[in-house]
């Protein structure tokens, strides 16, 4: 595998915060993420429109497969050099189940926990991109650091 497309909800911020999550960690193999509900996601995987892609993860490797749900979370952990171990643990039958009732569980209240835990979705990050940066004197300066 050389490269794992990862599909995920854009309105989320959770997931906006598990990509960049994701991105920071050392990876065996290029990842690449794509809004599921995009024109780029239908071309890729044309599939993916009757496949609840707004309620469980999808991944794809650069090889055809195709993973969704608790499978897909193991798949991208097991892409990550620091977390493939946990990978490897969490795909054996004894904990399998459990982790794809904690999968299901954070899948089905991501929105809510977005909510919670003030994780912005993608539009929310953009649009605050084009607030202007407080400046109490009208000029915006970086403060200088003080060393005592």
């Amino acid at each position: 595998m050389n490269a794992l497309t990862v599909f995920y909800d854009p309105k989320c911020g959770m997931c906006r915060s598990f990509r960049q999550w994701m991105l920071g960690q050392w990876s065996y193999c290029r990842l690449e993420f794509v809004p599921y509900n995009s024109g780029v996601a239908r071309r890729l995987l044309p599939e993916i429109v009757n496949m609840d892609a707004g309620r469980e993860i999808v991944v794809m490797n650069d090889e055809g497969d195709i993973w969704q749900g608790p499978e897909a979370w193991v798949v991208c952990l097991w892409v990550l050099k620091k977390w493939r171990g946990w990978a490897t643990r969490m795909a054996s039958p004894a904990l399998l189940p459990l982790a794809a009732k904690a999968c299901h569980l954070i899948s089905d209240n991501r929105l809510t926990l977005s909510k919670l835990l003030a994780l912005k979705a993608d539009e929310e990050v953009a649009a605050g991109c084009d607030e202007p940066l407080p400046c109490e004197s009208g000029a915006c300066a970086v403060p200088e650091l003080r060393t005592q």
